[in-house]
């Protein structure tokens, strides 16, 4: 998987290519984990991510943890949403 990170004002993207699984997991979480203190919303562009798994889903939920909710989740292939479906986490996540 690539993480490619960008920042605007106080706003930071993480745009994600490949596959978000258990090997690959901890990458997110090292990015998550390096995002400057300045920033209050965390947008996850996932328009390149063609698979997720359940370490990537939870990797996704502390990065929504962390940022006190201010995440977004866009650009969501329909393979990809269905699992976020399947786990209920479209109920919680802002989901575009």
């Amino acid at each position: 998987m690539e993480i490619k990170p960008s920042t605007e004002g106080s706003v930071t993207t993480l745009a994600l290519e490949g596959w978000l699984d258990t090997t690959s997991a901890t990458e997110l979480a090292d990015a998550i984990d390096n995002i400057d203190d300045t920033c209050t919303e965390l947008i996850l562009d996932f328009a390149a991510l063609e698979y997720i798994s359940s370490s990537g889903l939870r990797q996704v939920v502390s990065a929504w943890k962390k940022m006190g909710g201010n995440l977004r989740v866009i650009n969501v292939k329909p393979d990809v949403l269905q699992v976020f479906h399947m786990a209920g986490f479209d109920q919680r996540l802002n989901i575009s």
